[in-house]
């Protein structure tokens, strides 16, 4: 299996379509108000974004985004007036991350794991 396709729910496609146009995916199919997909600019996963009445409840959605260098892609984001939560930190996992959100709330990890995301050293499967 391979994952292929995320789809999360918005109040505001249009909106919510231009800030992941921000960060630097590729728009590909355009179908406002209801609908718009993205491609990832790295590898062959695409994005897309629906129209919904109301946004789900509680902690919402999380999206998990890896680079190369998350300090300089931070400092990109910025340079464009995207809010940053957290600023990139190197987490107890291993990970270097740091948080946004988009217009609809759901929370975006800008990250960089390298050998860690797949293969840990707490990892139980090193096959």
């Amino acid at each position: 299996m391979n994952l292929n396709q995320i789809t999360i729910p918005s109040i505001s496609v249009e909106k919510t379509a231009d800030f992941y146009k921000t960060l630097g995916l590729l728009l590909i199919v355009e179908a406002y108000p209801r609908y718009a997909r993205f491609e990832c600019p790295i590898g062959g996963t695409t994005f897309s974004i629906h129209l919904v009445e109301e946004l789900p409840k509680g902690n919402g959605i999380m999206i998990y985004f890896e680079v190369n260098d998350v300090a300089e892609k931070i400092s990109e984001f910025q340079k464009n007036e995207i809010t940053i939560d957290e600023m990139p930190e190197i987490k107890r996992w291993l990970w270097t991350e740091a948080s946004l959100k988009d217009p609809d709330g759901n929370k975006i990890i800008i990250y960089h794991a390298g050998v860690n995301r797949k293969t840990p050293p707490w990892r139980i499967n090193k096959e």
